[in-house]
């Protein structure tokens, strides 16, 4: 019998790069159910509205859409729920002291399988970018295009 081939799944927040300065990475693990899983592995997932809070035991992740598998059963799905996210207290201490200063804030970047099989988050640490650096970087990006066309 032949194996299945592996279909990467990766749900990105494109919107995360150019609103934001990420000045830290971090990958997380997530507190899932079974069918949100398999949704997952579907890839019917948004992570572009969600945003992540720290908690007096841990970091949750607020807004992150997961839409509900259709043959879960009797199991009731909540498609915007709470998750709960998986770091160790050496990144979570970290986390809360930058948290400390003014305009830093945690940001989900992307959603994926490590290659063991578990749902990871990758969430980044950084500032909001003001208006004059986004514009920057929409400039940077058409030259880049431009140089890439004449080449």
């Amino acid at each position: 019998m032949a194996k299945k081939e592996k279909k990467e799944i990766r749900i990105r927040n494109r919107k995360a790069t150019f609103e934001y300065a990420i000045e830290q990475e971090f990958v997380a693990g997530l507190v899932l159910t079974g069918a949100e899983v398999k949704s997952l592995r579907d890839g019917k997932a948004t992570i572009s509205e969600a945003y992540c809070y720290l908690t007096n035991t841990g970091i949750r992740i607020k807004g992150m859409h997961i839409a509900e598998f259709k043959n879960a059963g009797y199991v009731e799905q909540e498609p915007l729920r709470e998750r709960e996210l998986l770091l160790t207290t050496v990144e979570l201490r970290k986390l809360r002291n930058k948290m400390k200063d003014q305009g830093y804030t945690i940001v989900p970047m992307e959603l994926f399988f490590s290659d063991t099989g578990f749902a990871k988050l990758r969430i980044g640490l950084g500032r909001g970018k003001k208006n004059y650096d986004k514009r920057q970087d929409i400039k940077s990006r058409d030259v880049k295009r431009e140089m890439e066309r004449y080449t």
